[in-house]
């Protein structure tokens, strides 16, 4: 049976993501037995070479703080998965990276600037693909442009060229163009190797969740009177369209575990 780790980075914090996740994972049924690690709270990290699969979540705060403890440890597990890759080419471990994750890791592999929003990123947005997204297995599904679920205090922008080259990776997509600002496009997802994926939204939101999330009264004015009654509603039609978060929640990480699986199938298969 091919064992999962999801990391969980929200220290605590009541969200939609973690049981999101877990939503997905559960259509697999036995085909994946998964554990979670409480990384932030409990400094909780999975050994890479217990697992096949990782899934390291997002989180709330300033993905450049840590406490010294479990930071290091997950910068440590970020370097053991990446070298484990390296020296085991015929039996690779698998990872996806989500938002506040994909930023730590943008930010340890020096292949962007992690920097504090003008303004905070709150609902959903058109996403833009790149050229290289348009042969990747996973985007190429996607339109051009997708719509992603996407609450962000902080960002990564000024791709490091040449750091992603030397690494084999490639940015898949960028935030939406914004020709009345004069502000850095932030990098939205990127393939790092074969095998480890990152995204700065949220893959995993699912509609019925967040509907319901959003339209709780209590909830509904906090929006409103924080980011304006045309964000609001303009974030609940694209909830309810099910070619826009819906369609992206569909294929993303269900592709992503997809792919895994099949790849470790072949690994396993006798020659």
């Amino acid at each position: 049976m091919t064992k999962l780790a999801l990391l969980d980075l929200y220290n605590g914090e009541p969200n939609l993501g973690i049981a999101a996740i877990e939503k997905i994972l559960a259509r697999f049924g036995e085909e994946i037995a998964w554990e979670r690690f409480d990384v932030r709270q409990r400094a909780e990290m999975p050994d890479v070479e217990d697992f096949d699969i990782f899934i390291s979540s997002g989180g709330p705060g300033n993905p450049l703080e840590g406490d010294g403890v479990w930071d290091r440890r997950w910068e440590k597990w970020v370097d053991d998965l990446w070298d484990y890759n390296q020296e085991h080419p015929e039996s690779r471990k698998h990872a996806f990276f989500i938002c506040h994750s994909f930023q730590m890791l943008c930010h340890h592999l020096g292949v962007g600037v992690v920097s504090l929003r003008d303004m905070k990123s709150f609902g959903t947005f058109p996403v833009h693909l790149t050229d290289a997204a348009l042969t990747d297995p996973i985007f190429a599904k996607l339109p051009n442009p997708f719509y992603a679920a996407d609450f962000r205090d902080y960002q990564v922008v000024q791709p490091d060229v040449i750091q992603l080259q030397a690494m084999g990776a490639e940015i898949l997509a960028l935030e939406k163009v914004r020709p009345h600002l004069p502000n850095d496009r932030a990098i939205m997802a990127v393939r790092f190797s074969e095998e480890i994926l990152g995204v700065q939204f949220h893959p995993e939101a699912y509609v019925r969740g967040m509907l319901s999330h959003f339209q709780h009264e209590t909830r509904m004015v906090h929006v409103i009177n924080n980011y304006g009654k045309k964000k609001y509603e303009q974030m609940i039609k694209d909830l309810s369209d099910p070619d826009k978060i819906q369609l992206t929640h569909d294929v993303i990480l269900p592709t992503f575990l997809e792919n895994a699986l099949e790849v470790l199938k072949e690994s396993m298969a006798p020659a």
